[in-house]
């Protein structure tokens, strides 16, 4: 991250020099963090909402869907604590503590090895377990052709191979994304010549308008071309990986964010690159502004998914759609029950 005493001494620099060192910088956060008001009109929030919000009740808004495969949910809700308390939460464990369905997460720190990833574990001799070491292509699990032929290479007949396969995939997976971006996310090879390919998923996430990306230029840029361009000045990013349930079943997950805040408020996005099952990938913002003693928090949701898609594509959306809204309000009342 560039220092500003590095300024020191560049006036002695001859004038070709100087441009050259400011143009090589890490592009500045020109973030300029809204208000609660600016957000609630811009969404057009009803008085009688608002008045619901005050309440302490939870207030769904509409985020636009930008195809037949995705999800989307945007909630608002009042929390009775500062946004930087907030934001320190969800740097600690991106609320895997307030979510009653992860079985066990941790952080991958940038200069990780892959022993980071030892205490994930798929419970040996279960289903799960047995399921995997005999998978084939389709949509029971997410599986590159490269992954399902790994799997199929395996011989041994050790009660935790599956762990262990596991996660090499997930390593495998985080490294080619640190490296390469969105890019690096390989397709899920579905059979008979089908790939779902969450990379296009993600792209059209972190290109579409969303509530925050008018105030946050620089930053969905970064996260559009991460990573490629530098970080802009103030965010900090960081990844995960859970394992949490999905559709009554345990799902590996990888996730990166970037968090940025000040005074003003604070400002959170997040993909889930790599899912185990049921979904293809997710992006979500959380932005959190002082209001009333404590924030708002304004939380869109945008879940890939080749479940709802196809015949009775509509359908499936109106009951997805439901689902992805009482995901995230169980959450986010979870969230606003931990600061009463």
């Amino acid at each position: 991250m560039f220092n500003h005493n590095n300024l020191t001494g560049l006036k002695s620099k001859p004038p070709w020099l100087l441009c050259l060192l400011i143009n090589l910088m890490p592009s500045i956060a020109l973030a300029e963090i809204p208000s609660p008001q600016a957000l609630l009109s811009q969404l057009r929030i009803s008085q009688k909402d608002i008045t619901r919000l005050n309440l302490g009740e939870v207030v769904l808004f509409d985020v636009d869907s930008s195809g037949e495969n995705e999800l989307t949910a945007g909630v608002i809700v009042h929390v009775l604590a500062p946004p930087a308390q907030i934001s320190l939460l969800i740097k600690k464990d991106g609320l895997a503590s307030l979510d009653p369905l992860t079985i066990s997460w941790g952080l991958i720190p940038t200069q990780a090895n892959s022993n980071i990833l030892n205490n994930f574990a798929i419970a040996p001799g279960n289903d799960e377990a047995k399921e995997f070491l005999n998978v084939t292509p389709g949509d029971q699990f997410n599986l590159s052709t490269q992954e399902l032929n790994l799997i199929r290479a395996n011989t041994s007949k050790k009660s935790d191979k599956a762990s262990e396969i596991y996660r090499q995939i997930l390593w495998q997976r985080w490294q080619s994304y640190r490296k390469n971006g969105l890019n690096g996310i390989a397709p899920y090879d579905r059979g008979n010549n089908n790939f779902i390919d969450p990379n296009t998923d993600l792209k059209i996430a972190s290109q579409v308008h969303d509530l925050a990306s008018d105030y946050f230029p620089d930053i969905f840029n970064a996260w559009r071309n991460y990573p490629n361009i530098s970080l802009p000045l103030g965010v900090e990013e960081s990844y995960t990986w859970s394992y949490r349930f999905v559709q009554d079943r345990p799902a590996a997950i990888l996730t990166h964010r970037f968090i940025y805040g000040n005074s003003n408020g604070e400002f959170i996005i997040a993909r889930q690159f790599y899912a185990g099952h049921s979904f293809n990938a997710n992006q979500l913002t959380i932005t959190c502004l002082p209001y009333n003693h404590g924030a708002l928090i304004f939380y869109t949701n945008r879940n890939f998914t080749d479940q709802v898609s196809g015949f009775g594509s509509s359908l499936k959306h109106l009951i997805g759609d439901k689902l992805a809204q009482k995901q995230v309000i169980d959450l986010l009342i979870t969230l606003q029950k931990q600061f009463k």
